[in-house]
């Protein structure tokens, strides 16, 4: 207390010359930093109101968060002015697709760190991880390409390390994904699971979560995890649950049945006792649209009667996904749908059945109308004739139908091609983006404009810049501070990510300077590879991957893990 009357009187009598304003100011003088971001608007991630401060980077961690000019005098080796620009925790991205670049390809993930992503969760569907011969099998079957194999009871953590090691910009983590489940187990079949192949599923799945895998995610629109039944996912789930396992699923029907879908999401979260997170939420096909109010609805009932469920979406009215997808999951069971589809009696049924005015599966092509799929990435000799193409002007070019016409893609590409699908209401994506319990996602991979040889959903380049440009700045939809807890703190909360997505002292250095201003995503469906503008300082693990708004090429981040690690 005298020390600091004493520095007060002090300083009233020699104000002009230069006598520190604090003892916070005094402190800041006797302290070295890497990095201090100067004067910007902080966000940081909670949802509070934003405030103008310094922010400093020490190593790998947030270490000092100061009132704006107080670490003006510190020593740093680099200083960043941010006045005019928001500095907020590096988003967290909780449906990424970018695991097979991570494991083989370019880890720098140009078009997620441009936009101000640190981590990226992998884990819908598919991973890499834990491999046997019958997961081998089906990566050969489905063409995916060979990679290294991470078998045993650690084979989860061996892929996790081996992608850190190869060297990423972002951080990453993973669910395991819930074809790798079925898979692993009893491979591509269409049947109820044995009692022993279900043993093996629950034991794969205690497996992941003690080497950090963040729950469970089936997709079940997709063969072959469409063949789970709630019970078989209800014993899956619940073997993790001691873990602190997260159930997030693409649910079964996102169209036609899509409220019926949420119910089986929710049942399976409350017999399983486990959180309930719904990837990419959203009402597909026009006659589906007026579901999206009914959707929240049920969300925020469950949650009134203590049931943990929550959701996660992109910002677009189109998403994408295999272009196999299009026909009836049946006709891809034990890996044949390119012999079924070869057969004439087998190719008439599945035609006839896609035409079907209702189905028990999700018709991608009559929710979207052969107007509404478009071919964004194929491989093989015909691959250009398709790319870019809707599939009803490709019935045009052949003059056939247009399941017809996506056969003849099917079997040209042998079963590698991708598909854009125009399905959701502006109405209702600007609802879903409002609700207090979602999240955001990219569900895309990260990409270099630079190398990119095929389309792809624009959501891989500009979902946040979209949200914070359009939906905030532009529309007034969310507001800054919401919005950029939905893509930190909320994210990082689910997944029970302790030190990342809030900045506060302390924290890992994950951190985002972008101009509140000018943040925009410019990609879009006819020329998706354009970076967004308007982010201009990343750092992850206190390291910078973007600086003026460019990547730098270094690649600090790490494995992330959740609760059951051990």
């Amino acid at each position: 207390m005298k020390r600091a009357l004493a520095l007060g009187l002090s300083c009233v009598a020699a104000l002009m010359s230069g006598c520190p304003r604090s003892l916070s100011e005094e402190r800041a003088r006797d302290e070295s930093y890497d990095v201090v971001i100067e004067g910007g608007q902080l966000v940081d991630g909670t949802g509070n109101p934003w405030y103008y401060g310094d922010l400093a980077i020490g190593g790998d961690r947030i270490v000092r968060i100061a009132p704006p000019g107080v670490l003006a005098e510190a020593r740093a080796q680099e200083r960043i002015d941010a006045r005019g620009l928001v500095v907020a925790p590096g988003f967290i991205d909780i449906q990424s697709q970018s695991g097979g670049r991570f494991l083989s390809g370019d880890g720098r993930s140009v078009s997620k760190i441009t936009q101000g992503v640190t981590t990226e969760i992998l884990g819908e569907g598919w991973t890499y991880a834990p491999t046997n011969e019958k997961t081998r099998r089906f990566l050969e079957g489905s063409r995916r390409g060979s990679r290294p194999e991470f078998a045993g009871r650690h084979g989860f953590d061996a892929w996790l390390r081996a992608m850190e090691e190869r060297g990423i910009s972002p951080n990453v983590g993973s669910f395991l994904g819930g074809r790798t489940i079925r898979v692993y187990a009893m491979g591509e079949a269409e049947r109820p699971a044995t009692a022993a192949e279900l043993d093996s599923m629950k034991a794969i799945t205690r497996w992941a979560m003690e080497d950090g895998a963040f729950g469970i995610a089936p997709a079940l629109v997709y063969p072959p995890e469409g063949f789970f039944t709630i019970d078989e996912l209800v014993e899956v789930a619940a073997a993790m649950a001691p873990l602190g396992g997260v159930y997030i699923s693409h649910i079964r029907s996102e169209g036609d049945r899509v409220l019926e879908a949420v119910d089986e999401a929710i049942e399976i979260g409350r017999r399983a006792n486990v959180p309930v997170e719904i990837f990419h939420l959203k009402a597909a096909g026009r006659r589906n649209w007026s579901k999206g109010p009914l959707i929240i609805e049920k969300i925020d009932s469950a949650r009134a009667a203590g049931l943990d469920v929550q959701a996660n979406m992109y910002p677009y009215v189109a998403g994408s996904t295999q272009f196999t997808a299009i026909l009836p999951p049946w006709a891809s069971a034990d890996g044949k749908l390119l012999e079924n589809l070869r057969s004439a009696e087998v190719r008439k049924r599945i035609h006839d059945e896609v035409l079907r005015p209702q189905s028990d599966w999700e018709n991608f092509g009559q929710l979207a109308t052969p107007e509404g799929v478009y071919i964004d990435a194929a491989q093989g000799p015909d691959a250009g004739r398709w790319i870019g193409k809707t599939l009803s002007k490709i019935a045009g070019e052949l003059s056939v139908d247009w399941v017809d016409a996506a056969i003849e893609v099917v079997l040209s590409t042998e079963t590698r091609v991708s598909m854009v699908l125009f399905l959701m209401s502006p109405e209702n994506v600007r609802s879903n983006l409002q609700q207090p319990w979602i999240k955001f996602g990219t569900d895309a991979a990260g990409w270099d404009p630079d190398e990119a040889t095929t389309l792809e959903h624009p959501r891989a380049y500009g979902t946040y810049p979209r949200i914070l440009g359009r939906y905030v700045r532009e529309e007034g939809v969310v507001p800054l501070e919401d919005a950029v807890r939905k893509m930190t703190s909320a994210v990082a909360a689910r997944l029970s990510i302790q030190d990342r997505g809030i900045l506060r002292e302390g924290m890992f250095a994950d951190v985002v300077v972008f101009n509140p201003r000018t943040i925009v995503d410019r990609a879009t469906f006819e020329d998706p590879h354009q970076l967004s503008v308007g982010v201009e300082y990343v750092f992850v693990n206190g390291v910078k991957v973007v600086n003026a708004g460019r990547p730098t090429g270094v690649k600090p981040g790490r494995a992330l893990r959740g609760p059951g690690f051990n």
